[in-house]
């Protein structure tokens, strides 16, 4: 599946490319966006080392993480999304990240739902779970715009600057799935 491309009514899920790496860092350096993740705000290294690894990842096989590029029909990168193949190659982990510009209108949810459906239909997976801090309302509303159900809060899962995290799990399985 290198090389993949997903559609959705407004977006295009694709494959990073070289000339994305300023409109990645955009978002990546911009506290805001970065405040409730477990990474940022980025500097240009390490955005570069992230492009750098997200190419390794689509390119080994199998595969198991899909970090794609989000961007508009018309071609404006606005986040990434992720959808990684995790313990018996039955559930998916799903992220998104979203430039500050693009909240609020619709575009999470609509990436979300896509990558749930990529996951269910064409990887095959059984469940698909996605975390957010505690205090991310707008990650949460996502989420459950998706259908994913609150399981609860994982106590310290990760740790960040030095610090446990405690953070909210949400599920779907296949039989709950949204269809495009």
């Amino acid at each position: 599946m290198k090389g993949m491309e997903l559609r959705t009514e407004r977006l295009v899920i694709r494959e990073f490319r070289l000339d994305d790496e300023p409109a990645v860092h955009h978002y990546g350096s911009d506290e805001e966006v970065t405040r409730y993740l477990t990474w940022g705000p980025n500097s240009p290294t390490d955005t570069t080392a992230y492009l750098k690894r997200v190419a390794l990842e689509a390119g080994r096989e199998p595969r198991t993480s899909f970090t794609l590029a989000v961007a508009t029909l018309e071609g404006e990168l606005i986040g990434v999304a992720n959808l990684a193949i995790t313990g018996e190659a039955s559930t998916g982990e799903l992220g998104y990240v979203l430039s500050r510009e693009s909240w609020g209108h619709g575009y999470a949810t609509e990436v979300a739902r896509r990558l749930i459906n990529f996951g269910f239909d064409d990887l095959g997976l059984r469940r698909i779970t996605a975390t957010c801090h505690p205090d991310n309302l707008a990650s949460a509303r996502v989420l459950e715009k998706t259908g994913m159900h609150p399981e609860g809060i994982i106590r310290d899962h990760r740790q960040v600057l030095g610090e446990w995290r405690n953070f909210a799990i949400s599920t779907d399985h296949k039989h709950d799935s949204l269809k495009d």
